[in-house]
């Protein structure tokens, strides 16, 4: 497994991101321009911000076969950040942060409760149901004549279409687009089945953020709606629309805007963390032999 690191010295705590279908963790630090960067950002408010590249993706994407499965991608995951965090302090916790793909990963290393010091979750780029347009391009119910070609042009307007959304060239830039791995297309068809039954076992505060211009996923408020009823187990749950913002929100000029939310909920996290750590009572452990208090 791969990954970008931006550490801070002492950490408020540490937030890792997990990039959507076909790209790279490079999702999370727009080339050329520093302001969009979630890792810099991040690091300079003080949050570690580990930014995965997903099982598939990067260093990993060359044994397709060790991640056929949603459970092999949890594990080899779960293990990434065991691993990269190891030695690194985590400050209050860790927040897991998804987009688009990289959600159904992230919701379900948030329902596995292995992500040790876990936080909250914060998503983006999902939902419940797709837009009519996109059910027929993801689900691979095609008029007759489609072409791959067809398919992935259609693809690439439903996630970068949206006048003055992105700066120019952007999706066109070093690292940005990818190759997917061969399983992800049964991912897109399955996750909004399989996205309520999952949501269900989380049991951290979660944060939903979805784009005012989103071209997959139903918007507006019953986009909002749809989301916030699956996460039933949580104990709080937040949804947001992003003004000015595409499908590709770290990746779009509203990106700081963005970036910005999703911090102040990890700081909410952080300081709900803390206040539950204060009221918890003192335990003092007494060696065999001493007696007990009268």
């Amino acid at each position: 497994m791969s990954a970008l690191l931006a550490e801070a010295p002492r950490p408020r705590a540490v937030i890792v991101a997990l990039h959507g279908g076909a790209t790279t963790s490079a999702y999370f630090d727009a080339p050329n321009r520093p302001r969009l960067s979630l890792l810099r950002t991040g690091a300079a408010l003080g949050f570690t911000v580990l930014a995965l590249d997903r099982p598939g993706y990067g260093a990993s994407s060359v044994r397709p076969e060790r991640m056929t499965t949603a459970e092999e991608r949890v594990d080899l995951a779960d293990a990434a950040v065991d691993r990269f965090l190891a030695s690194r302090p985590r400050g209050a916790g860790v927040l897991l942060m998804g987009h688009s793909l990289g959600c159904e990963l992230a919701v379900r290393m948030a329902a596995g409760e292995r992500v040790r010091d876990l936080l909250g979750l914060e998503i983006s780029g999902t939902g419940r149901h797709y837009r009519p347009a996109a059910a027929e391009i993801l689900t691979g119910r095609f008029r007759d004549g489609s072409s791959p070609a067809s398919r992935a042009s259609g693809v690439h307007d439903l996630v970068w279409g949206g006048d003055g959304l992105y700066p120019e060239r952007i999706a066109s830039e070093a690292g940005v687009l990818v190759p997917g791995p061969p399983h992800e297309g049964s991912v897109a068809r399955s996750w909004p089945h399989d996205f309520p039954a999952v949501a269900a076992r989380v049991r951290v505060p979660v944060h939903y953020t979805l784009a005012e211009h989103e071209g997959v996923w139903r918007s507006g408020p019953a986009g909002l709606a749809d989301v916030t009823a699956m996460f039933t187990a949580a104990p709080r749950v937040t949804a947001e629309e992003q003004a000015g913002g595409g499908h590709n929100l770290s990746l779009g000029l509203s990106a700081m805007a963005y970036h910005l939310r999703v911090l102040a909920f990890a700081e909410e996290c952080a300081l709900a963390r803390e206040r539950s750590d204060r009221r918890r009572p003192s335990e003092r452990v007494r060696t065999v032999g001493e007696e007990a208090p009268r």
